[in-house]
């Protein structure tokens, strides 16, 4: 059969999935409780597999497993280990009690509702509201990066705009529909499939010629270079820290990732999804950077080293593929297979992104507005209006490539995670932060990020300042953890009422 004919059948078969489960989840998602956090009683393994592929986007296969599996080697592989451990083990062990108890507490359902209860600041909430809102679209933007050049491959000829297309009009039908409920079945079975996907596309490389088998690998790769073999990344060390620090501390302070602490069912429900979502991160990012670091067994690099290939780090996994998989019905299937991974992951992490940034509209910055209409049927229309909205957004600005979108997503996951990482993460722990020392930590997202892109703008060009963008974003996060405490231990004569803090934290 065709490759392209067993594609199209893929494809509509999850298509057609996606929009039954939106459809029979639309009952349930009948109120704003219900519609943004499934009425609070989503069970371990939905939220475990929303949780994980929420965290892990097309980007992670296509850009990140490329890149720093060619310039890094089997090293990269830390940041897959890093992400499970730091990411998912210990993040789920420390937040996810205390933020589902506290929110419950206070009623809220958002990242910035929880900075205005736990604070009692309406300013801090609309403050967080913008930040979101700012730079959450243009990241969801960066979504879609690295669809289209396997969707390109596939369909020879087609247009890349056509596999986005594809994505944000099957991620607005099932989350306009169903809410956070229809995302979360959708999320099981997208992760189900990344897990099958991903393990015949590590089986079916390693098994060519220019692989050997999982027991020549370590051999083949330091005959090219010593350095692809290195533990810690050899000269790439650096690199390989900013990276491990940034994409799983960064987890802790993103607002459509610490949204699924609300949701979930008490008690045993959180023991078992820490489980479940440290081994699919374990299994998902351990297998996308081991895959990169094989690139050089079947890319030769070019004068300068970097892959001899058109369009450089992205194609890199694609290419691999295409050599992989080329020929025969099997190979055809699991390429299909891979395609679907790739949409699953992408779609999997829009809809959290878009949930994130509708409800900070919806309810942050509206409701805050206009109380009267607060989960009356208009606040509901309005919240559905607003994902349609900025999934349309996000498509646009990624298909677009206006350069100023595009710069921002560079510096977008660095400002909202050292913006929200110091007050959240200090906040639903401790008693002792102040108001002082929580509006120290979410300034400095924006203060830290733009203050050093425009120091290092100014002394060494904007493209130089931009490559800097993980740095930021280490830099944002440690001054967000440091100050915020400080502060408030500076500022401890404008410590909340024992009442507050009883209410607060009362289990």
């Amino acid at each position: 059969m065709h490759l392209q004919t067993i594609a199209i059948l893929s494809i509509a078969l999850f298509t057609a999935v996606s929009v039954l489960i939106g459809v029979l989840s639309r009952r349930k998602a009948d109120s704003m409780e219900n519609f943004l956090l499934g009425g609070r009683n989503m069970g371990p393994l939905l939220t475990a597999f929303s949780y994980g592929t929420s965290y892990f986007s097309a980007v992670i296969f296509i850009g990140y497993a490329g890149m720093f599996g060619w310039t890094i080697g089997m090293g990269s592989i830390w940041i897959g280990i890093g992400n499970a451990v730091f990411g998912c083990l210990l993040a789920w062990l420390i937040l996810a009690k205390p933020t589902r108890r506290i929110t419950h507490n206070l009623g809220v359902r958002t990242m910035p509702e929880l900075f205005e209860g736990r604070y009692l600041s309406k300013g801090m909430k609309i403050y967080a509201a913008f930040i979101i809102f700012i730079f959450l679209v243009p990241y969801a933007a960066g979504v879609y990066k690295g669809l289209g050049s396997l969707f390109s491959v596939i369909f020879t000829g087609a247009s890349p705009v056509l596999c986005m297309a594809i994505v944000a009009l099957l991620t607005a039908a099932y989350l306009v529909l169903g809410g956070y409920i229809a995302a979360a079945w959708n999320d099981l079975i997208q992760g189900c499939i990344m897990i099958f996907g991903l393990l015949c596309m590590v089986i079916l490389i390693v098994s060519q010629p220019e692989v050997g088998g999982f027991s020549e690998v370590g051999a083949r790769l330091d005959a090219v270079s010593p350095t692809l073999t290195s533990l810690f990344g050899g000269a790439g060390a650096k690199t390989l820290l900013v990276n491990i620090l940034l994409t799983s501390f960064g987890v802790w302070g993103m607002p459509q990732m610490v949204s699924k602490y609300y949701a979930i069912k008490e008690g045993i429900s959180i023991r078992i999804a820490t489980v479940v979502s440290t081994l699919f991160a374990l299994f998902i990012g351990c297998g996308a950077y081991f895959t990169g670091s094989l690139s050089h067994l079947f890319i030769e690099p070019d004068a300068s080293g970097a892959p001899s290939i058109a369009g450089g780090y992205d194609y890199i996994i694609p290419n691999i593929l295409t050599q992989a998989l080329s020929g025969g019905l099997f190979s055809t299937i699991i390429l299909c297979v891979v395609m679907l991974l790739l949409l699953s992951a992408s779609m999997s992490t829009l809809s959290a992104l878009v949930l994130s940034s509708s409800s900070a509209v919806a309810i942050d910055l509206i409701g805050s507005f206009k109380p009267e209409i607060r989960d009356t049927k208009a606040h509901m229309g309005i919240m559905r209006t607003l994902c349609l909205l900025f999934v349309g957004l996000s498509f646009l600005f990624a298909t677009m490539n206006i350069s100023f979108i595009v710069n921002l997503m560079s510096f977008s996951w660095g400002v909202v995670a050292g913006s929200f990482i110091g007050p959240y993460l200090w906040g639903v722990s401790t008693r002792f932060i102040t108001r002082a020392g929580a509006w120290c930590g979410l300034l400095s997202g924006v203060v830290i990020v733009g203050g050093l892109l425009l120091a290092n703008t100014v002394s060494s060009g904007f493209d130089a300042a931009k490559s800097l963008a993980p740095v930021f974003g280490v830099a944002a996060m440690g001054v967000s953890l440091v100050v915020t405490p400080l502060t408030s231990l500076v500022t401890q004569k404008m410590k909340y009422p024992a009442a507050h803090l009883s209410k607060v934290f009362a289990k």
